[in-house]
Order: structure tokens, then C-alpha cells, then sequence
């Protein structure tokens, strides 16, 4: 049975987290004797009440799907394709996608959500938008949250996630899971090995290491033109590698609880210090100067060029940082093709141990308005087909394709055509249908199969067990939708200021002042509002 929000929030505080990757098979039914039966039998889904219905899908005409997407290209698979035909045969469906920009997604939801024509299924990008949020307590999309339990793949669901992508604690979408655990430390394992000191540990091992990466040539060039860490612009209450190091210090995630009451993290003793480990790294030259202007489609071109060694940020990008480095090694044929130059770990221990900044665990959800299914029954199907998706075979048609078609196997592993023409009209994009719950298992790339990717993969899995969630994740704010980037840019401002030396101790109370007059007493007041109903 699904936890209510107070069971998950309780739940959340001693557990952290539940591992993504939850064991589990899923299959269709295979009780078909009949040699005249379908290719494939649905399987039969159950009400809430545990009651099968009198006849499988497989025995009734196929669903109508009108399904809501966004376009990351300008070609796309059309109705009827193939990949998307060999779907409908398999989940006994007609699927018309109704592909939009992704650069105009936003402005065309809240267009088609105002018209009150809506497809079956809806992708929500941003799962606290206000319009949608108004929308779906006003009751135009279905409450899943009593249905999950009665389907293979989605009674699997992360209660992390479903309490992330929840609206004061109800599950109005199916989220689709992105790890948890992929914030860490990236690093270059070359430089690391050149200055003789091992993986750091602790805080202080960071610090050294930083301090190592700029004062004993890492590179072994002989010039004094290398330091520790890049970071990029810091905006928002996402400040990227701050917000990753600062929970080494024991600062909450976004909110805290204080005597049972929600405080924002800066009001936190513990954040200022976070704050005066990154000054003492800024005046000492361990990071660029630069950071509050430097762009982060730059981000990575410090690593591969030999300046800087580390980068906090997911830990995926050490491989995208190693594949750069052997090209630009390439093509000055200098590459040695079996070394691996970065690596990565979850982070570094503090006074409280290990932990690690979660990810929300999602990338916008699909939704399903009453007005377009209006029954019980129809919704069941509707959720019957999203659970179906979840099936290995049918990740591999959303992600690869057709064997035979888009990709050939090579043992366990795929490799992709190399027609990009066919593979854009017949298959790409329509992995924005995949929302891999319980996990991933679409049969994998080789190419992408290195030691690093697959030790990246175990490790974003291991991580989730030192996340520190934000207990205030589900709640929609209209304070914030209001006055939110007023509210960021004061605390981004100080916490620069203080970083760079402009701002002392008191100046940064100060701000925090402002930031509680400005709408910070009312943000609070209502996020602690929200945070009682919830637990009652």
C-alpha cells in the first residue's frame, strides 16, 4: 500500500532514501491457449479494490492514445511508423503524438490546458507550475495515487520520487525517474596520481587535494598554471557545486526541520560555515575568480585543457570530461586509449558523514485530465498502457527501436543504425515516452558501456543512501510563484559577496534580514503551514 505524505515524510527522515533501481519482473501473461490468441496478451489490470475486470484488454478494440510530447528536433516519428505501430500491436492501442518545440513546450501547455482540450496523457515539465498545480486542485487531472498498487511496474514507484513529484500529497502524474544519487565530485584520476596523494576522504582531503592541483604541477608541465576547482555562474537557490558541498557541513537541503517547524537553510549556523570554506578556497586561489560570470556551457573546458582538476557537479559528466580529453588527444596523436584521466565519487565525509545532494529523482511527469478520460475504466487502460512501457521489451522499441531495423545485437549489447534520417522519422523522441519505473532496461549501447559509465551507474545507485532529501519538496508555493526570484537573488547576491570578500559576517545577517522582509516571512509561514497539514 502507498505511504500517505505524513507516513513519507516520516519515512524520508530516518531513511533517506529507497534505491531507484528496486528488483522486480514484470511480464505479460502467458495463460493463453487458444491457438487462434493474439500475439501478445495485455495483462489484465485491477481495481482499487483488488477486483479483475470481466475481459482482458486484449479482447477489447484498441485504446485510443492521444498523447502530448515535446520536440527536441524538427523530425520526429509520425503516426503509424513503425516503431510506433509495433508499440500499438503490443499494447493494443492507436497512439496519435501530438509533438511540440521543447523551446515553446510551456507556453503551449498552459494554452491547450486553458482550452480545456486536452489529450489522454499530458507531459508536465515543471510538476510545480502554478497553472498546472491550480489546475490539478481544481480536479482536472486524476488523483493515480490509489491505482499505482494494482499495476507490475508502477506499484514499483520510488516513494522518494512520488513524494518529490507529489502536490500537497497526492500523485496527480507518473514521473519519469532520473537518479537520485548524481550529484558528486568529478576529478582527474591522472593529476590526482601525479601529486601522490590518494582519493580524498574527508573535508580536509578535498582541501588538500584543491591545494595539491595548484601548487605541485599537476600536469607535469614545469609552469605554475593550473588551480583546484572551476565553478560556473551561481544563480537561483541552485547554486550547483555550492549546494553539493555545503551538506558536508550538515546544511539542510533547501529546508530543515527545527523543533518541528520548517527553517529556510540559510538560516542555518552550519551554512555560514559552508560559506566560509568556499571564501578561504577563493582567496586562496583553489577556484577561478571568475565563477559568479563564468558560463557553464564552458564548464568542463578548464578540466580538458589542463587548467583545473575537479568539478562538483553529477557525476556522469566525468565521463563526458574523459571521452573530451581522449579526442583532444587524438588529434594531436598523443592518445593513450586504454587510461582513464577523470574519475568520481559521491563526495566527502563531515562531522556527520557522508552526504550526498539528491536529485529531485524526476524530469516532468505525465498527467490525465478527466475531461478526456472520464471513467474509471478508461483511466485503468490509460495507466495499463504506461505500465506496459515499463516492460524491458518495450524500453527497447521506445529507446532503440526495431531489431533488425534500428539496431543489430552484438551479444547483450545493441548497436545503432547508422541511418539518421530513418532513425529520426521512425524513433527519435520517443524515448521522451520512457519513465523508467521501476528502473532502466532498455538493452544498452557498448559504446557507452565503459568502465567508467558502468562504475558511475553503481555509484549514483549507491549514493542514494546518503541523499539528504528536502522535507519540503511537494509543497507548491504561491508565495514563491510570486515573489521567488526577488526572494533568490538576495541570497545569491550575499552568499557572492561574502565568497569574494565584499560582504563580512554581519552584512550576510543583513541579508538574510532583507531576504525575511521581502517575502521571506510570508514564504515561511506558508511553506510551515503546508508542512502541518501534512503531517496530520
Amino acid at each position: 500500500m502507498l505511504m500517505n505524505t505524513k507516513q513519507k515524510l516520516k519515512w524520508i527522515t530516518f531513511a533517506s532514501a529507497v534505491t531507484l533501481a528496486v528488483t522486480g519482473v514484470a511480464g505479460c501473461s502467458n495463460n493463453v491457449n487458444s491457438s487462434n490468441a493474439p500475439e501478445q496478451t495485455v495483462r489484465p489490470s485491477t481495481d482499487t479494490e483488488g477486483n479483475q475486470p470481466s475481459a482482458t484488454q486484449s479482447q477489447l478494440p484498441p485504446q485510443q492514445l492521444s498523447i502530448m510530447l515535446p520536440a527536441f528536433s524538427t523530425s520526429y516519428p509520425k503516426d503509424g511508423t513503425r516503431v510506433l505501430a509495433e508499440i500499438e500491436k503490443r499494447t493494443n492501442t492507436k497512439i496519435h503524438i501530438d509533438w511540440i518545440p521543447n523551446s515553446s513546450y510551456g507556453d503551449k501547455f498552459n494554452i491547450i490546458l486553458a482550452s480545456g482540450k486536452l489529450p489522454s496523457i499530458m507531459f508536465v515539465s515543471d510538476a510545480k507550475n502554478s497553472s498546472f498545480v491550480n489546475a490539478a486542485k481544481s480536479g482536472a487531472f486524476w488523483d493515480l495515487g490509489p491505482y499505482l498498487k494494482d499495476y507490475d511496474n508502477l506499484s514499483q514507484a520510488n516513494e522518494v520520487i512520488l513524494n518529490n513529484s507529489s502536490i500537497d500529497g497526492k500523485n496527480y502524474g507518473i514521473y519519469r525517474a532520473r537518479p537520485l544519487g548524481r550529484n558528486g565530485i568529478n576529478y582527474r584520476k591522472d593529476w590526482l596520481e601525479n601529486v601522490g596523494l590518494p582519493v580524498p576522504q574527508t573535508i580536509d582531503d578535498f582541501y588538500n587535494m584543491l591545494k595539491a592541483f595548484k601548487e605541485k604541477d599537476p600536469d607535469q608541465n614545469g609552469k605554475d598554471d593550473t588551480y583546484g576547482m572551476v565553478l560556473v555562474k551561481w544563480t537561483g537557490v541552485w547554486a550547483s557545486g555550492f549546494d553539493i558541498i555545503k551538506l558536508w557541513f550538515g546544511v539542510p537541503n533547501q529546508w530543515g526541520i527545527v523543533n518541528g517547524e520548517l527553517v529556510p537553510e540559510h538560516e542555518t549556523p552550519e551554512y555560514l560555515e559552508a560559506l566560509k570554506f568556499m571564501r578561504k578556497l577563493y582567496e586562496e586561489g583553489l577556484i577561478n575568480h571568475d565563477f559568479a560570470v563564468y558560463d557553464s556551457s564552458k564548464w568542463i573546458d578548464p578540466i580538458v585543457n589542463n587548467q583545473a582538476g575537479v568539478i562538483v557537479d553529477v557525476t556522469d559528466t566525468a565521463r563526458r570530461i574523459d571521452q573530451k580529453i581522449h579526442t583532444a588527444l587524438q588529434a594531436e596523436n598523443k592518445d593513450e586509449p586504454d587510461k582513464q584521466f577523470v574519475d568520481n565519487l559521491i563526495g566527502v565525509e563531515g562531522e556527520d558523514g557522508l552526504k550526498a545532494l539528491p536529485t529531485s529523482g524526476f524530469s516532468g511527469m505525465f498527467v490525465i485530465p478527466k475531461s478526456t478520460v472520464k471513467t474509471e475504466d478508461e483511466l485503468k487502460r490509460v495507466l495499463e498502457f504506461l505500465d506496459q512501457t515499463n516492460d524491458a521489451d518495450i524500453q527497447t522499441l521506445l529507446y532503440s527501436g526495431i531489431e533488425g531495423i534500428h539496431y543489430t545485437k552484438e551479444n547483450d549489447y545493441i548497436v545503432p543504425t547508422t541511418d539518421k534520417t530513418m532513425a529520426d522519422s521512425e524513433l527519435t523522441g520517443l524515448g521522451q515516452l520512457l519513465t523508467y519505473i521501476p528502473e532502466d532496461r532498455t538493452l544498452k549501447s557498448k559504446s557507452k558501456m565503459t568502465p567508467l559509465s558502468q562504475k558511475t551507474d553503481k555509484l549514483q545507485k549507491e549514493a542514494e543512501k546518503y541523499i539528504v532529501p528536502n522535507p519540503a519538496e511537494p509543497f507548491a508555493s504561491e508565495v514563491y510563484t510570486e515573489r521567488g526570484p526577488q526572494l533568490n537573488n538576495i541570497i545569491n547576491d550575499a552568499r557572492i559577496k561574502f565568497i569574494v570578500g565584499q560582504y563580512d559576517k554581519e552584512d550576510v545577517k543583513a541579508a538574510f534580514e532583507l531576504w525575511r522582509k521581502s517575502g521571506g516571512d510570508d514564504y515561511v509561514k506558508e511553506m510551515n503551514t503546508l508542512y502541518a497539514a501534512s503531517q496530520k
